[in-house]
Order: structure tokens, then C-alpha cells, then sequence
């Protein structure tokens, strides 16, 4: 099938587009430039029964879109551009793209902005816990503006974004706002930074920085399908950030948070590692759109040595089956399941690789839930035994008060039950980008 796409593409461009594993149609005449066929695998639907995301209208993504709305995208504006608007489409990232365009933090500082005033302003010992007024808080707020206008892209509904072979979104915060029916697969996303983020003094016992940017970041959006897709900090790694105002400067949010109201969402194949806050699944204590909505299934992702939120949970039934979690650093080791207010985790098969020094009473935690179900799941301690454990439980019997055992729900959307035993394997094998067929 040819593939419409803005512009003819040069000899470089379909060079480029070969050697990313993409098949080339045949040219209809000696004039007419060669176009790239859509891998077979861009155009792929949720499958029925695979989890929430098939629920209710199911997740079809763009692959309906006609000849006219296929793109391949190597920037931040084409990318952009493509995803934008609700008529089906098909996007192909070709290339890495960097949102921030080879920008850094002082491009986008305000004229009015200072790090070291602001920490001298904003010091608890003379300002107070109070959230920052002033001059140089607003100036940092026009910084955050200047950046978001180039890091934040909004996703339009009925889009598929497939990544060609070696495709990267860098520094990029995709935004699925409202919206429903849309695929992402096979991108490796990296390093959604915060170049100024935002001091909260009353957050926890001693204040602490927040930052603003997820990876992909679902709000309000419904029938969604992420697969096959990476989510790290790279190089730009937290514990690598300074010291502020005696916290660390956070300088990541999620990878991948599903927020406001968000519903029927299948999260499958994924790796993500190396990174904090992983995974929020609902953003607010407070009942109101989340009520009976973020129903998400999670299954067949690695979450590799991240620090917590793999997920954090409120309001939503949440099914978190056939995950390998490989908690092997003990110093960056948070938890694993958040049981958050009203949340109803159901968690079956999984398994666990984990540090000596990293107890299995603090693979769940709990942020003011009341019920849980955990079935089946393996644990070992490097290459030593692999054994059956019950995380809840080891969590009951550390911690006051107790977390009910029954979720009050059981999953009946699923792709196939794998055996604990068997997770470590095919997690490896197939989760994450370049492992799709065609």
C-alpha cells in the first residue's frame, strides 16, 4: 500500500527509511518518489480481551487512516503537526526526536529568573513553609511556560504513533487530554525533564521539588493502548540531581500517569526502568471524575529498578498481571503496588527479582486503601531459589492497619494467564521497543 505523506520524500529520506526495516512500495512512474508501506504492526488493533483497553468501543487507534494520513516524522513540529486532530491517522517515528530541539534550561529561563535567589527567597528557614509568592516564583513560572510550550504535545483521537526501528522521543511529553482511541507503540521515550521544577514546602515532613513532565501523560482520555514501548531517565539520572533547600531537585514526573477520569487502558510489553515516579494511576485523594473510571489493565511489562509507582493506584480496578519486577537497587528501592484511596488492585502472577537488602514488606504500600487481592506471585533473591510469596501479606504483618485481602473484583479481560515462573523469560524476550515483528 503506498502511503501519503507532506512532501516527497528525498533519496536520503527512503535510504533512511530502509534501512529502518521499512518495506518500499514499487513507484507507479519513473517521476514519482518512493513511498514507505506501513509495517503491518502500525496498523494492529487492541485485540478483543486483551485487558480494560478493549472494553466499551475497544482501542482501534488510527488504523483506519487512508493513504492521505500516514506520516513519517523526524522533528518535534512534524511530529506535532501529524498527531494533531481526530481524523484517523497513522504516524511514523523515524528518527530520535528531541522536543527540547538541542535547547537547554538557560533558553528557556525567564530574564527575571535566578536558581541561587530563588533558593535564597524561598529558604524554610526565613521564608517559611508557605508556597513561594513573589517576583522570582513568577518568573520561574514564566520559565516553566517557556518550556512547556515546546516539550508538551497534544495527541489528537483515532492516532497510532509507531515507531520505526530505532525511533526515540527525547525530552517530549505527550498529552492524550480528552481524547479516546489511541495506540502508541514501539517509541522509546527518554528523559521528559522539568528544567524549573516547583518547590512545595508542605509536601511531606520537609517540602520537596516537584516537576511537571510525564513521558505520556493520559488525563481524561479513554480507550488507550500503550505496547511494546520504553520509558527511562538515560543519562540524566535523579540521583545524579543536586541537592536543593535539603531535598533533592526532582527533575522528572512519570513515565507513563493515567489521571482524571481516564478508563480502559491496557498497558502491555513495556520496559521501564531506571526512573522514580513511575506510574500514577489517579492524582487526587479527593472523589469526584476518577470515581468508577481508571479501569487499567497491566501485564507482560518489566519495571527494572525503579524507585516506586509501578503503579500507584487510586479509585480504579486495576489489573497488574504477569509483570517482572527486577528490584535489584536497594539505595533507589521505594515500593512497588501503592494501595491508594479506594483503589481495588488485583494482582496475579507476577515476579519479583530483588535485592537481599530489599524486603519484601515493602513491595506494597499503603497511601490510604483498604483492599487488595494478590495471587501467585514468585519471588528470588538473585540467583538464589525462586519461592512463592504473598507481598500483602508480608505487608500485614510489618505494618498497621491491616490492607483486606479481597480487591471485591476479578478480572475477566485478559490476553492468557501466564505462569509466574514463566514471566521472567518472556518479559525479557518480548517487552519493550524492537521486539515487533515487521
Amino acid at each position: 500500500m503506498h502511503v501519503g505523506i507532506r512532501a516527497a520524500l528525498t533519496a536520503a529520506t527512503v535510504a533512511g527509511l530502509v534501512a529502518a526495516g521499512v518495506v518500499v512500495a514499487a513507484q507507479a512512474s519513473a517521476g514519482q518518489a518512493k513511498t514507505p508501506a506501513v509495517p503491518a504492526q502500525a496498523r494492529a488493533v487492541l485485540a478483543a480481551g486483551d485487558g480494560w483497553g478493549s472494553a466499551g468501543a475497544g482501542t482501534t487507534g488510527g488504523s483506519a487512516a487512508d493513504d492521505a494520513h500516514v506520516f513519517v516524522v523526524r522533528t518535534r513540529d512534524e511530529l506535532a503537526a501529524a498527531v494533531a486532530g481526530s481524523t484517523p491517522k497513522i504516524v511514523l517515528v523515524a528518527a530520535t526526536i528531541d522536543a527540547n530541539e538541542g535547547r537547554g534550561c538557560a533558553d528557556y529561563a525567564d530574564p527575571e529568573y535566578d536558581l541561587q535567589a530563588f533558593l535564597t527567597a524561598y529558604a524554610p528557614a526565613t521564608w517559611g513553609r508557605v508556597a513561594p509568592t513573589g517576583p522570582l516564583e513568577d518568573a520561574r513560572a514564566r520559565s516553566a511556560k517557556n518550556q512547556g510550550l515546546k516539550v508538551k504535545i497534544e495527541v489528537g483521537a483515532n492516532t497510532t504513533i509507531y515507531g520505526l526501528r530505532n525511533a526515540r522521543i527525547k525530552g517530549g511529553n505527550l498529552l492524550l487530554t480528552n481524547v479516546n482511541n489511541v495506540i502508541i507503540r514501539n517509541v522509546a521515550f527518554e528523559d521528559a525533564y522539568d528544567c524549573f521544577p516547583a518547590w512545595s514546602p508542605t509536601d511531606g515532613d520537609t517540602g520537596n521539588w516537584n516537576s511537571l513532565y510525564d513521558s505520556v501523560t493520559l488525563s481524561g482520555a479513554t480507550n488507550v493502548w500503550l505496547d511494546h514501548n520504553s520509558f527511562t531517565d538515560g543519562a540524566n539520572q535523579d540521583v545524579n540531581q543536586p541537592i536543593h533547600l535539603g531535598r533533592p531537585y526532582q527533575v522528572h514526573d512519570g513515565a507513563a500517569d493515567i489521571i482524571k477520569g481516564s478508563d480502559y487502558v491496557t498497558v502491555s510489553y513495556n520496559n521501564l526502568f531506571e526512573h522514580d515516579k513511575t506510574m500514577l494511576i489517579g492524582s487526587t485523594n479527593t472523589p469526584g471524575a476518577d470515581v468508577g473510571k481508571l479501569r487499567v489493565s497491566l501485564h507482560h511489562n518489566r519495571f527494572a529498578d525503579v524507585g516506586q509507582r509501578a503503579p500507584r493506584v487510586r479509585f480504579g480496578q486495576v489489573d497488574v498481571y504477569n509483570n517482572y519486577y527486577y528490584a535489584t537497587d536497594e539505595d533507589t528501592f521505594v515500593y512497588a503496588i501503592g494501595v491508594g484511596v479506594q483503589s481495588q488492585v488485583y494482582a496475579e502472577n507476577n515476579f519479583v527479582l530483588r535485592s537481599a537488602d530489599t524486603p519484601l514488606n515493602a513491595f506494597v504500600y499503603n497511601w490510604g486503601g483498604t483492599r487488595m487481592t494478590e495471587r501467585g506471585t514468585l519471588a528470588r533473591v538473585g540467583t538464589g531459589p525462586v519461592v512463592a510469596v504473598n507481598l500483602l501479606d508480608e505487608y500485614n504483618a510489618a505494618f498497621d492497619p491491616d490492607i483486606a485481602t479481597d480487591a471485591g473484583w476479578t478480572p475477566a479481560l485478559r490476553a492468557g494467564l501466564d505462569p509466574a515462573a514463566s514471566v521472567p523469560g518472556l518479559v525479557t524476550r518480548d517487552a519493550g521497543t524492537g521486539k515487533l515483528p515487521g
